[in-house]
């Protein structure tokens, strides 16, 4: 299912000299900016660079990933040039109890940028998914590495319904989407990842400061609707999802009872 009867005119390669002239600039975030024809896996290729020392602002795009994977290990695959599928390597200067933010604002911004220029209704799932009505466009992972995280991220791009994964994803050719081209959608989810990213640095970290918390709440498929929450240890919560804390847990209120659940707690998330 990886590799792909389609040609070059139907899924051209992005160029990593015209990506690096768009979006690496000395007072930039993004310092270094990679595409490869193929890896295992670009989270674990930038965590090995965080390990060495790497600057933040290293990004890794890759063309094919062959051990993809999401949270819990969950398998993710795609077929060489039909997504995108990259990495970021970040250092947030926060204090590390609101840096779980990280993943819910590279979901943001990876939403905000793919409404703007495919004109899809992209809608988030907490914690890391993003949504074309119920059905899963992408995926967000991050990962903490000593002072580092990185931050992958796996979007269908012109994903045919026969090379799916599973039949509960999409993608956005799938979803008629106004732009399928990879390159101004990369461009615009970066430029979108920094600004954001920015914002909440800035801020110290604070959701509410910064405005991230109430734009994640706005774009929220799961806030307000009655969830249930599967627990390891085969642990279920039930009840209705009425927000997020100032760490990015989900808040569950059940039986009058409001409970904050961690990304870590989850195993899954779904609405009732």
């Amino acid at each position: 299912m990886l590799d792909s009867p389609y040609t070059d005119l139907d899924r051209p390669p992005l160029s990593q000299e015209a990506l690096t002239r768009a979006l690496v600039r000395p007072e930039g975030l993004w310092s270094r900016l990679s595409v490869v024809d193929r890896t295992g896996s670009t989270n674990a290729d930038l965590a090995q660079a965080a390990r060495d020392g790497a600057r933040e602002g290293a990004v890794l795009i890759a063309e094919l990933q062959l051990a993809g994977r999401g949270r819990l290990g969950r398998v993710w695959t795609a077929p060489a040039r039909s997504g995108l599928t990259f990495s970021v390597l970040l250092r947030p200067p926060v204090p590390v109890a609101r840096q779980g933010w990280v993943t819910l604002l590279v979901a943001l911004a990876a939403a905000s940028a793919v409404r703007r220029v495919a004109g899809v209704d992209v809608r988030l799932k907490w914690p890391n998914d993003l949504l074309a009505g119920e059905r899963k466009l992408a995926g967000v992972l991050a990962e903490r590495v000593d002072s580092a995280v990185i931050v992958g991220m796996g979007l269908n791009v012109t994903v045919r319904s026969e090379e799916l994964p599973v039949p509960t994803a999409t993608s956005l050719s799938l979803e008629n989407a106004e732009c399928a081209d990879r390159d101004p959608l990369i461009r615009a989810v970066l430029r979108e990842i920094e600004t954001h990213y920015r914002e909440w640095v800035a801020a110290g970290g604070d959701p509410d400061a910064c405005g991230l918390r109430p734009a994640y709440v706005a774009m929220s498929a799961t806030i307000g609707r009655d969830v249930r929450v599967e627990l390891p240890g085969e642990r279920i919560l039930e009840g209705r999802a009425t927000g997020v804390d100032a760490s990015g847990h989900l808040l569950v209120t059940a039986d009058g009872v409001e409970r904050a659940v961690s990304v870590g707690d989850v195993v899954h998330v779904r609405a009732t």
